[in-house]
């Protein structure tokens, strides 16, 4: 028996987890108790292949990297092309779909709509898109509860570091009052260049040219991108079903080398810090720049690196730094939560994220 996987998108992240499931196909094995077969992919621009026998994921992985179409792989006995995402979800025999689209996340579509179809069609889903967790995490959770299926998002946070699963299951016994963190690699990078006396404009630019920041950079310069990751971790960790705008959100576009130096005269430095805070029976959320003190663990966070702390009431602060972003950081992200799915399936339980 193997485990069947339809990739719904197959750009940079999917690719990655392509590639890893090839490398480490051994270990995953032995990790999941059965083989990872890759039956189908579906991609708006490269188009899709179906083999409900299985995919030659090596040959998938060389025809899209020469040609950049899915529709190049070659036409073998049972083969299906042409079917798009929906189709591929629901009639494809894949036991998880790997939703990997190019998503807004101010709406959450198409991977909204893409986990609403798995899930009704008893299918798992893992996915490192932002916008499900953090628009509908409540209403997708319970479908996938209600079709005894699994809803794996870990990577939507902090990539393939660990950021959701982590303190539900060696955390618990404690009160979490507290979760703040660095959750941005374009802005950290920014504000790192800009210590080292570049200007904002020119320390974007930089970001720019080396692929840390998007041609529009809206999204991370205006800490939006952060506040989706704060409104997802405020639901799985904290239990508390917080939308866009329960949440205080600015950016960093008005930080000067005015401010750097200030902030270095007093001992200080400045970081766009995401924070959840506990106050009774609420949660506060703001994502915001802040200058915090060069003995704060989150002050030696540098460059792309992104990190959390959790406040804990029985052992103090907990703080995890890892990448926040990248092909194969993602990509284990998506493995992690398959392998999870796999062994919570041996022991006959739900997942916890």
């Amino acid at each position: 028996m193997a485990h069947k996987l339809a990739f719904i998108g197959f750009g940079t992240v999917g690719q990655g987890l392509a590639e890893i499931l090839l490398r480490k196909q051994q270990l995953v094995r032995q990790e999941m108790g059965e083989d990872v077969q890759v039956v189908a992919i579906s991609d708006a621009i490269k188009g899709s292949v179906y083999n409900p026998d299985g995919l030659d994921l090596a040959l998938v992985l060389d025809v899209v990297k020469r040609t950049g179409s899915l529709e190049s792989y070659p036409d073998e006995r049972s083969t299906q092309k042409g079917w798009d995402s929906l189709k591929t979800i629901r009639e494809t025999n894949a036991d998880t779909i790997v939703e990997v689209t190019f998503t807004n996340v101010r709406t959450g579509q198409p991977a909204i709509d893409h986990c609403r179809a798995a899930f009704a069609a008893g299918k798992n889903v893992v996915t490192s898109n932002k916008g499900p967790a953090a628009l509908q995490y409540a209403e997708l959770s319970a479908l996938a509860q209600e079709h005894g299926a699994y809803f794996g998002i870990e990577g939507t946070v902090m990539s393939g570091t660990p950021t959701l699963r982590m303190p539900l299951l060696t955390l618990p016994g404690n009160d979490i009052t507290e979760i703040r963190g660095i959750f941005n690699g374009t802005t950290n990078y920014i504000l790192t260049c800009m210590e080292r006396g570049m200007t904002y404009h020119e320390a974007l630019a930089r970001a720019q040219q080396l692929g840390y920041a998007e041609a529009d950079p809206t999204s991370d310069i205006e800490g939006y991108d952060a506040m989706y990751k704060v409104i997802i971790l405020a639901n799985v960790v904290m239990g508390v079903p917080l939308q866009p705008h329960d949440v205080t959100c600015r950016g960093i576009a008005d930080i000067t080398p005015a401010d750097i130096q200030r902030a270095g005269a007093q001992g200080k430095r400045w970081k766009l810090v995401s924070r959840l805070v506990k106050r009774g029976a609420d949660v506060i959320a703001s994502v915001a720049p802040e200058m915090i003190s060069l003995d704060d663990p989150l002050a030696s966070v540098s460059g792309t690196t992104n990190a959390i702390t959790y406040e804990c009431d029985l052992i103090g602060p907990v703080t995890v730094m890892g990448a926040g972003a990248g092909r194969t950081e993602t990509g284990f992200s998506l493995l992690s939560d398959l392998i999870y799915i796999a062994h919570q399936a041996k022991r006959g339980h739900g997942m916890l994220v």
